[in-house]
């Protein structure tokens, strides 16, 4: 096993700094070996165990380049869903994958909650490619984890006082503070000797990413389906389901579920309603091998109704085999590859804007030199416009589905 020229760089710089700081950040691009790195630098570490969190999809290929790298100390392995479960005395380096996933604010969110309790005073590595993609107040409970944050202030609404230009924004008809706008120079003086950037093209990726937009006409009942409930905020159907869409959240939601052809109903079952995007993508893709991103649970039986066996939702099956994959955006986006795809196809799309960025570079590798990604939209449906928000950098929210 053998580092590249930039990791062992990396490597070295890092064990410095998180020898002296305690916690950093590996800001690296996706692809660019993150993961090795940081399993790098805990060898270099005076420790005997490593408790490493990230995503299940994303286990196996980590414990794979651990065995890779044989190195001196114990590994686990988990995912964020089972942190509470581990006992953090056990581990003396813990590495949190994706940890811009703990950026929610004002109010830290339950996993981040669960994994400062593990942390406290023990070293730490956060990996990430992107360390804030929507804004820069996503910086503040990814270093609060540790007791080694370089911030003083240990709550989000005290260090906004110092770090965030505070705004109002009226939702539901009350004004309430908006810590979106953050101050970014003051925030990088804080924050610059914890973190380690290093983009693609430093690794020396030439790699360029090619966008199509394609639009399926779906059946007139999907349409009326949507007016329907636009004008009305429920439905009932014949065989007694219903549809209520009685928030503007709700709304939004069931919107952009039947524009792709299924619906959940009020009593929690889901329905397929319009199988016109399966059967397009089946058919324009015929004899290649590809990665689809879904983003309801009912879209994946949609697909698996389609494409029959020829559809998988294990990477090692699609890797081995000649089989399509499906997976969920938001589980799929981040710490796997699907460079044996021959393209990405999004039977659906996300309303976060980090889900666009990380999920489209899932077929990325240094050696390839472009990456094709169709997105299928239903022909003057809601997708294109969620679409063009997120290339904005900005997730798509119940204010932009009102003025659309």
């Amino acid at each position: 096993m053998q580092f590249r020229p930039y990791q062992e760089s990396i490597i070295e710089d890092g064990t410095k700094r998180l020898s002296r700081l305690r916690i950093i950040m590996l800001a690296m691009e996706v692809r660019t070996g993150k993961t090795l790195t940081s399993l790098g630098i805990a060898d270099n570490m005076d420790i005997t165990s490593v408790l490493f969190i990230t995503k299940k999809k994303a286990i196996s290929s980590i414990e794979s380049d651990y065995k890779l790298l044989n190195p001196s100390y114990s590994l686990k392995v988990t995912n964020y869903e089972a942190v509470h479960k581990v006992n953090g005395k056990d581990f003396d380096l813990i590495i949190v994958d994706e940890s811009h996933s703990l950026g929610a604010f004002p109010k830290p969110s339950l996993r981040t909650k669960r994994i400062k309790q593990i942390i406290g005073k023990k070293y730490c590595i956060l990996l990430t490619g992107t360390p804030t993609p929507e804004s820069f107040s996503q910086i503040f409970h990814q270093f609060w984890i540790s007791e080694f944050t370089p911030f003083i202030e240990r709550s989000f609404y005290k260090w906004a006082k110092s770090y965030v230009n505070v705004t109002q924004r009226m939702i539901n008809g009350y004004n309430v503070n908006n810590y979106a706008e953050a101050k970014e120079n003051l925030i990088n003086q804080k924050v610059s000797k914890h973190i380690i950037s290093f983009s693609q093209s430093q690794a020396g990726f030439t790699s360029k990413v090619n966008e199509h937009i394609l639009e399926v006409e779906m059946k007139p009942t999907t349409y009326a389906l949507v007016k329907k409930l636009e004008k009305d905020l429920v439905y009932e159907g014949t065989n007694g389901g219903i549809i209520l869409a009685d928030t503007p959240v709700k709304l939004m939601q069931k919107v952009l579920q039947i524009y792709s052809g299924t619906v959940k109903l009020e009593d929690g079952a889901a329905a397929t309603i319009d199988d016109s995007k399966g059967v397009f993508i089946k058919k324009k893709f015929q004899g290649k091998k590809i990665g689809i991103f879904y983003k309801f649970k009912q879209e994946l039986k949609l697909l698996q109704s389609v494409f029959g066996e020829e559809l998988t939702t294990e990477l090692e099956e699609f890797n081995t085999t000649n089989k399509n994959i499906a997976l969920q955006i938001v589980s799929g986006r981040e710490g796997i590859s699907l460079s044996k795809a021959d393209y990405l196809v999004y039977f659906n799309i996300d309303f976060s804007a980090t889900s666009y960025w990380q999920s489209r570079d899932r077929l990325t590798t240094k050696e390839r030199q472009t990456n094709d990604v169709y997105w299928v939209f239903s022909k003057g449906g809601l997708e294109k416009k969620i679409y063009e928000k997120v290339l904005e950098k900005k997730s798509f929210t119940t204010k932009h589905y009102e003025r659309s």
